[in-house]
């Protein structure tokens, strides 16, 4: 008799808990259904209006969530958060396996200086914008600056397929836009441990951390992406050729966890080990024979996640904070755009010689810097990990992706035509 209360105890303790379970999953099967629902449409709407998917993503996120509450997803909790890091790490393998290492060749003094202190100086200049227009402490307006310092290959991409621009300027642009955001990654993280107090700031000592967690980085995705490469596609060990995509998703997934273990970069890792897979047949490994699959399953991967973190981020826009630091906010986004972009794009290419860059060019890098994938979700980790200055930093955060991939983004056509880069009517011109 002494045993039946503790039976009942743990029957009922058992029932509570796989009902508290099967209503989690409820709640994940809806969040995705009502995302992967709208998000077609949403598509479809931007496809018709010919503007990336990701600023409709946005405007759909508002509307269904605080528009009409049909999801309501707290940016601390986990599934957002495992969203933002998964989608992040995947979209950022897929931008390193667009990146040609012959491109790269032709102009890498542009793209090395643009990525990494070009970076660092529209770090700086926004950082010091936001530290006098949003009234918050100089370190955390860096903080700020460099989440949304880097550019986003997944806006630019779908850009340059609806204009056609001189190739090496494409490949430039899109080249930093993927490697920028694995530099602004890292610095984030950089100034994150800084301001929670786990690093104590030293200009040379921030700087030798940076290089090794880029750099530690860069070893463990090249390290990773050979081996999976090698296993995959190897005339002779290649024993896991029929399995080509799925490895390159184990690739991109072990490569960023490795390195957040290591305490290096798994941003860097992720994107180092795209480019190993991307350019597979530099180190006389092929998988043309898989390409097809390949580029098909990467596609739909990344729509996927652009679908959650956009829409997710829409989703969880508090108004009444955009609206205590709007003016604040729009005030930092105008130097983001026009004052620090300028001067990082001159300040990387006049140096460059050899690229023999026109003031076209030039202007026209000015102009393509849309905020996006990478900042949204850096933006929103910071959030969920309740750092101070938190609203302030998403409530920016959203102002830059919206106007730079809604003013920016949807006008590059006619930008590029008016700055004579368009190579497409210039031929059509002749024939």
């Amino acid at each position: 008799m002494q045993y039946i209360p503790i039976f009942y105890f743990h029957y009922e303790r058992l029932l509570y808990v796989v009902g508290d379970i099967t209503i989690a999953i409820h709640h994940v099967l809806y969040l995705l259904i009502v995302i992967f629902a709208g998000g077609m449409i949403a598509g479809k709407v931007a496809s018709k209006l010919k503007i990336p998917d990701v600023a409709v993503f946005l405007l759909l996120g508002i509307g269904i969530g605080p528009g009409l509450h049909l999801i309501s997803e707290e940016s601390r909790s986990f599934i957002n958060q495992f969203i933002l890091i998964l989608g992040a790490t995947l979209i950022l393998f897929d931008g390193g396996r667009n990146i040609r290492l012959q491109s790269l060749k032709k102009v890498w003094p542009t793209i090395s200086l643009l990525s990494v202190p070009g970076v660092i100086i529209t770090a700086l200049v926004t950082g010091y914008g936001a530290h006098v227009f949003l009234h918050i402490p100089l370190l955390y307006g860096f903080l700020l600056a460099s989440i949304i310092a880097s550019t986003d290959p997944a806006t630019l991409i779908p850009v340059f397929k609806q204009v056609k621009i001189r190739p090496i300027l494409r490949e430039t642009v899109e080249s930093e836009s993927a490697f920028n955001d694995a530099t602004g990654s890292i610095l984030t993280f950089s100034v994150l441990a800084v301001v929670m107090g786990t690093s104590d700031f030293s200009i040379g000592a921030s700087t030798l951390d940076f290089f090794k967690v880029a750099l530690g980085g860069m070893f463990i995705g090249a390290l990773i992406g050979f081996v999976g490469a090698y296993l995959v596609s190897h005339v002779v060990f290649g024993f896991l050729r029929d399995y080509t995509v799925i490895g390159m998703l184990v690739v991109a997934l072990f490569s960023y966890l490795l390195g957040d273990l290591l305490h290096v970069s798994g941003f860097m890792a992720t994107f180092v080990a795209g480019i190993i897979w991307g350019n597979s047949s530099c180190f006389r490994l092929h998988m043309e024979a898989k390409q097809r699959e390949i580029h098909h399953f990467s596609e739909n991967m990344t729509v996927i996640m652009r679908m959650l973190i956009f829409i997710l981020l829409g989703s969880q826009v508090n108004f009444s904070t955009i609206m205590k630091h709007l003016w604040g906010g729009l005030l930092v986004v105008f130097v983001l755009m026009f004052v620090a972009r300028p001067l990082t794009v001159f300040a990387c290419t006049l140096p460059d010689r050899k690229a023999k860059w026109t003031w076209g060019e030039m202007l026209f890098m000015c102009w393509t810097r849309e905020t996006g994938v990478i900042p949204a979700a850096l933006s929103g980790i910071i959030v969920g990990m309740g750092v101070q200055y938190a609203d302030a930093i998403a409530a920016v955060t959203f102002l830059a992706i919206l106007i730079t991939i809604l003013l920016q983004a949807s006008v590059t056509p006619y930008v590029a035509r008016k700055l004579g880069v368009e190579e497409l009517r210039k031929k059509q011109g002749t024939t």
